[in-house]
Parts: C-alpha cells; structure tokens; sequence
C-alpha cells in the first residue's frame, strides 16, 4: 500500500428527505456502513437538529465515517476516511446509497499519508497506550445520539436513546423521544413540548393559579393541551361541575396517551369533554359568559397554534368568560421571544384593561432560557394576589401531593425582574 489511509468524499443527490433527517436512521445507516465495510467501531455520535439536519460522526479503529444531511434538499455530505487496508470505503459508499435512497451520487477518492514522504519516528509507545482500552483487550465501545432544538443563536440538545414515536399529522410532525436526562419527550414540527421529568413545573403552575383565585369556579376551557397535563390537574380540583378541553390534533392525544401516560393519565377521565376540533372556532361558537376559567395551553405562535395569538381571538375569550372570569395563557419566554412576549401583553391590556393583566413566572429547564411565563387576565374582580388565600393554597398542595406549586410559590411567582416588569409597561 503506497500511502497510509484512503479519503472518500462522499456527496448523495435526491435522497429520502425523511431519510435524511431521522437520527435514528442515520446512526444505523452509517454503523451498518462501517461494519458492513469491515471496520471495528469503537464510538458514535449523532445529532438532529430542529427542524431538519442531521450530523454525526462513527469513530472506527481504523478511523472514521462522518456525514451531515440537508433533509430541506435530499443531500448529505458524507466523509469515509480508511486506514490500512481491511476496510473497502466503497462497500460504505454502496450501503449509504441505498440507505438513504439517493437516487444518484458522487464521490472522489484521496490517498492520505504517501509513504514515500514519510519517515518513521522513534518513540516509546507505552506511554502513549490507553490504559482504559486496552485492559480489556478491546477498545471501550460508547454511543451518543442527540436531539438538538436551536434557532440562530441558542440550541438545547438532549441524549436519547430513540425514537417512540413519529408521524406527521394534518397539522405538525408529532415525535416522542425516549430522552435519557428528562424520560420520554414531546416535540411538535421538532420544538419541546413537555418531558416526563419536568411537565409538572408548567402544568401545575397554568391550572392551579386561576382556579385558587377564581372566587366560585364551576366551568373550565382548555384550549390545546393535548398532552393532558392541563386537564389532569384541573381535574384535582374536585367542585368543578363541567371542564372541557378543545385539541385540534388528534395525533398529539395519540402520541402521549402510548407514550406519556402519566401525563395523559385524565384524557379518558368521563368527567373531561375531550373535543378534537379547532378551538378558534370553538370559542367563537360558545355562549357569551359560558365558562368561568379559560385556559389556551398552546404552542408557539406559529403552525396551528399562530390563531390563537391574535386580537380577535382574545376579544372572543373575553366574551365567553363569565362577569368574574379568568384567563390564562402560556405567554412565551421575556428571554427568549420577547417581541411576542410583549405584543402578548399589549394585546391582553386592550381587551381586558391595563390593572387586569398580570404576568407570573416559572423555571421549566427544557424551555428555552428556562424562564417561562403565564399572563392572568381577569374580566371582573378577580385577583392573583388580593384575596388570595394561602391556607386553602397550602392545603390543596399537600392534599395533592404537588411537585412544584405551593402557596408561597404562588405569591413569588408574581414578582418580577426589573427587566420584565419594564418589556410590559413599554
């Protein structure tokens, strides 16, 4: 052998685009490659990338296989650099082929390392031996597979082991992971929804703070929240006569009734009117003051979730809330997506009065920034804090056994930063 490793440049054109942006898929393709190909695999390391974009790495004894995947246009980038010469790179550039479904591709080989420029060097290779692998006898065989949620400027990534579920609805792509750090996670068109490890912290803190300070609450609208986590604590409290929750995708309900069940534990509960329907429209069909406490769980204004941000939507809530009436909204990270953040509130002041919004703060470490907030929007005489009663607070916590709520953590979640308190008054 004239040179000391051979490079493939590997390009593949008009692939499977869901090929192309499944991690899982992707690490076994380019594992199967390697072994297929003869090489030893010693480690790999795989990330997706929100929305589309996978890149990953399988480090072989006899060097490596890297790839990085544009799903947006059917094309990857693949690197298969050899050394020696028991592993035949091209058997690896035949299985990607067809693994990926690539109708053609391209690629240029490279010799590494020409013999006949080099010179052997002495040195002692004792010192230089990995202890940890070699006492075994065979190298220490790791795994990283990871689901990165990033815009232009920040990214959470997450170590899972796979994929528990995958389709694209009418609506969104709905995926659950099986994270390693938070359990099982949903993600909807690839941003976090909830995970199994920290959804109590969002689900108790938008369900218990309107019904607590709600002075006689008989009637609860959920719009969205089709994980469950919304309706399961709402449904603790007991005096309730009718809650109802409205979920356009039925296929999110789907998801975490397989796959967070604990979650999902109340969307069969028969005192829940689970509707899959579009909430817009289901508001605006309501009664004028049918419902005590409203409640838009949604996502991110964007996808099926971009209506329920708009004026007129809200003018529609106000109308069907009773004379005492409370709304509540997740309204996104003063962090992270501060111009929504701040539209939201001057949207609510209009409609429901300057003195009858008010905003409350939670830490959900899977959220971008980890500061999330909810807007209290009340249409008669309703309060927060005024008339809050702490004891009835405390009791219903310790009663339910509640992870994250209380009646101190209810009061402190009113307090807000400098900073938060100013993006509002703007």
């Amino acid at each position: 052998m004239a040179s000391l490793g051979r490079h493939i440049i590997v390009e593949y054109y008009d692939c499977a685009p869901e090929a192309l942006n499944d991690v899982t898929h992707i690490e076994k393709s380019m594992e199967g490659a390697a072994v297929e190909a003869g090489a030893t695999i010693i480690n790999s390391t795989f990330h997706h990338f929100s929305p589309y974009g996978v890149s990953g790495v399988v480090v072989i004894e006899e060097s490596h296989l890297a790839i990085h995947t544009w799903p947006e246009y059917g094309y990857a980038s693949v690197d298969l650099f050899t050394c020696g010469e028991s592993v035949d790179p091209w058997v690896s550039y035949q299985y990607l082929k067809e693994a990926f479904k690539a109708a053609h591709g391209s690629a240029v080989e490279l010799k590494r390392g020409e013999l006949a420029l080099l010179s052997k060097k002495d040195f002692d290779i004792h010192q230089l031996r990995d202890e940890k692998s070699t006492d075994a006898g065979e190298p220490i065989r790791t795994r990283d597979v990871w689901f990165t949620e990033r815009d232009d400027k920040i990214a959470l990534s997450m170590k899972h082991n796979g994929k528990l579920y995958d389709q694209q609805s009418a609506f969104q792509r709905v995926e659950v992971y099986e994270t390693q750090a938070y359990g099982n996670m949903l993600t909807l068109d690839g941003m976090v929804m909830t995970t199994e490890k920290d959804e109590y912290v969002y689900h108790e803190m938008i369900a218990h703070v309107p019904v607590l300070t709600h002075p006689n609450p008989k009637r609860v609208l959920i719009i969205g929240g089709g994980d469950g986590g919304t309706a399961r604590e709402i449904l603790r409290h007991t005096d309730l006569e009718e809650v109802v929750m409205v979920e356009i995708d039925e296929k999110v309900i789907e998801a975490c009734k397989l796959h967070l069940p604990n979650i999902a534990s109340a969307l069969d509960d028969p005192r829940l009117d689970l509707i899959v329907d579009d909430g817009i429209k289901y508001v605006n069909e309501a009664p004028d003051g049918s419902f005590d406490v409203v409640i838009v769980d949604s996502t991110d204004p964007v996808g099926p979730a971009e209506g329920l941000f708009s004026i007129d939507f809200y003018k529609e809530v106000y109308r069907i809330l009773s004379p005492n009436g409370v709304m509540v909204t997740q309204s996104e990270s003063p962090r992270f997506n501060n111009k929504v953040f701040k539209e939201v509130y001057q949207v609510y002041r209009s409609i429901f009065g300057l003195d009858k919004v008010h905003c409350y703060l939670a830490y959900i470490p899977t959220y971008p920034t980890g500061m999330w907030s909810f807007s209290y929007s009340t249409k008669g005489a309703s309060h927060p804090l005024k008339g809050f009663d702490l004891n009835k607070s405390k009791e219903f916590a310790e009663k339910n056994g509640l992870n994250y709520y209380n009646e101190d953590v209810h009061s402190a979640a009113f307090a807000l930063p400098n900073f938060v308190k100013q993006m509002i008054d703007q």
